[in-house]
């Protein structure tokens, strides 16, 4: 088998196991959807590549508002690899304790909300944190790892915990333990990744239930649509709409920081 096709022959295994999730998958959509219609907000943090996952749930095309994504450059800016701001720094930042609770502190948080934190490991300090943080809250937290993975790695936490052991519920992207799915003969180690196939289509199945959840409760979402569906004019009322709206509930998270 050619490697191109070793690994369309590995997504297809990560969809099936996807597809093996829709309880799980519901359960997520009832909570983020009942966060959503009580005017709150749905956390969302990933660091480094995990950083795609919550971008791909908000804000794009296809997306609607009720999502607060978290992401800090920090922890995510790879373009420049090596030299300043590059990768050993952010690689190195993901786990020093402390910089969860420093990121949290700039929102007022609620048990209302609910939160998705995706660490394909689940073993960096800084997104185990940030679940503990949003988890002492009292919201539903949910991580997103590989289960295969994650219980082939160590953690890197003080007290040898991982994200699947602090959340209420995990999503399993699938992937094997390494996350690269391909062997190309003559080469020592795995190539091509898999982790970002099945976290897009585990936060589209979501997005998808939770848009028909707000629908049937007669508060249908304010979708990106792109021009070519509903023509320049509707595009554009939704795209404003969608992000006066955004504006509106992300207020909410600052309107008693500070308060003791």
């Amino acid at each position: 088998m050619k490697p191109s096709q070793q690994y369309i022959y590995k997504c297809r295994k990560i969809f099936d196991l996807i597809e093996q999730q829709y309880d799980q998958i519901n359960q997520v959509a009832d909570w983020f959807s009942e966060t959503i219609l009580a005017g709150r907000m749905v956390h969302l943090f990933g660091s480094g590549h995990s950083r795609i996952m919550v971008e791909e749930m908000w804000p794009r095309y296809g997306s609607f508002p009720g999502f607060n994504p978290i992401v800090e450059l920090s922890l995510t800016f790879h373009n420049n690899v090596t030299g300043t701001n590059g990768q050993r720094q952010a690689m190195y930042l993901e786990n020093v304790s402390g910089f969860a609770k420093q990121i949290l502190r700039n929102f007022d948080l609620s048990e209302i909300d609910s939160a998705l934190v995706i660490s394909s490991s689940g073993t960096n300090i800084v997104p185990i944190e940030i679940a503990q943080g949003f988890k002492k809250t009292g919201m539903k937290v949910v991580g997103m790892v590989s289960v295969q993975h994650s219980e082939a790695s160590e953690s890197k936490h003080p007290e040898n915990i991982k994200l699947p052991d602090i959340v209420d519920l995990v999503l399993d992207n699938g992937v094997p333990p390494g996350d690269s799915m391909v062997q190309v003969e003559g080469l020592g180690t795995p190539v091509s990744p898999g982790s970002t196939i099945g976290g897009v289509a585990l936060i589209n199945a979501v997005k998808a239930e939770v848009a028909d959840r707000l629908t049937r409760a007669g508060q249908p979402p304010k979708v990106l649509t792109a021009s070519c569906l509903v023509g320049n004019k509707r595009a554009s009322q939704l795209f404003e709409s969608a992000y006066d709206e955004h504006a509106h509930r992300i207020s909410k998270l600052y309107q008693n920081n500070g308060e003791t």
